[in-house]
């Protein structure tokens, strides 16, 4: 196999590749995945190693110096590579499993909440306001967590939608696990297993109330796999840019910049307008193939 063609076979569907993990970060991921290929090494050992690495670039940026900023964010970055990589190497290798996709994503928010952390600890005493920078931050993490949820909910039900599956893919994890954290709940110990399913249904259940009631539910029968993607494709693509790569990358130069306001403003304005619109084309998208979907059955 060809080094382009693993690649691409370590990467998800194009559509719902966010832009900087194709160009940038899964690159570099690649090549670690290639050094590690035939080493025991596992997707979730990486992950909890772009844990530590993540936590340690919020340590680096709550000492607030011109040079830990700039070594927070190289830190946050590999920590980016890190994640991308263990998701290439259980596709590589056909190992992943569905907590380890929870983990992952839990890790995700962790990581986030330490760098927010730190940027506070650092440069909040140092600027005019600080009490306005907390604010700032504060409404920076709530945006992330909002266009989180958002492209997670819209990614995993482009994938359920297009490759076919019979039934939501998010509905399905939430039965299993559910049933999975009953049966935990009755014997005794797995306290770290029960935590993370726990957090993780809540998640879905935050996650099922955000997007409905912002991009309005549509009920009905489901549109053709074809239809579906012929009308979401660039849809799709228009979500990445909400994505946590494209905001690590945005991070990351205001890291390299010392200028956290680009961030700020990157996030709170930018971005939210962006998913705004997202929502309103997203909404109209879903309601046409509803109504199409229901006059093809009526003439049938």
């Amino acid at each position: 196999m060809s080094v382009l063609a693993g690649y691409k076979k370590s990467l998800k569907r194009l559509e719902v590749e966010e832009l900087p993990d194709l160009f940038l970060f899964r690159p570099l991921a690649f090549v670690l995945v290639k050094g590690i290929y035939r080493t025991n090494i596992t997707p979730n050992q990486i992950t909890m190693v772009s844990l530590l690495v993540g936590i340690l670039a919020g340590v680096s940026f709550g000492f607030g110096r011109r040079s830990t900023i700039l070594l927070g964010g190289l830190l946050y970055g590999f920590s980016i590579v890190l994640d991308c990589a263990d998701g290439q190497l259980a596709r590589l290798k056909k190992n992943g499993t569905r907590l380890g996709r929870i983990l992952d994503g839990l890790i995700d928010y962790i990581v986030s909440v330490a760098v927010y952390l730190g940027i506070g600890i650092g440069l909040g005493p140092a600027s005019d306001h600080p009490g306005m920078w907390w604010v700032l931050l504060a409404a920076t993490g709530t945006s992330h967590v909002f266009h989180s949820i958002s492209i997670d909910h819209y990614r995993i039900r482009f994938l359920d939608r297009v490759e076919g599956s019979s039934g939501s893919v998010e509905e399905d994890d939430y039965r299993a696990f559910k049933a999975e954290l009953d049966s935990l709940n009755a014997g005794h110990g797995q306290v770290l297993r029960k935590t993370v399913i726990g957090l993780y249904l809540r998640y879905l259940n935050i996650q099922k109330s955000i997007t409905s009631r912002a991009a309005g539910a549509v009920r009905g029968k489901r549109a053709e796999a074809d239809a579906f993607y012929a009308r979401n494709k660039a849809a799709m693509r228009g979500w990445t840019l909400l994505g946590p790569s494209m905001g690590g990358l945005l991070l990351i130069v205001a890291a390299l910049l010392g200028r956290f306001d680009l961030y700020f403003w990157g996030r709170i304005v930018v971005m939210n307008i962006w998913a705004a619109v997202m929502y309103i084309v997203q909404f109209r998208i879903d309601h046409s193939l509803a109504d199409e979907t229901e006059a093809e059955d009526g003439s049938a």
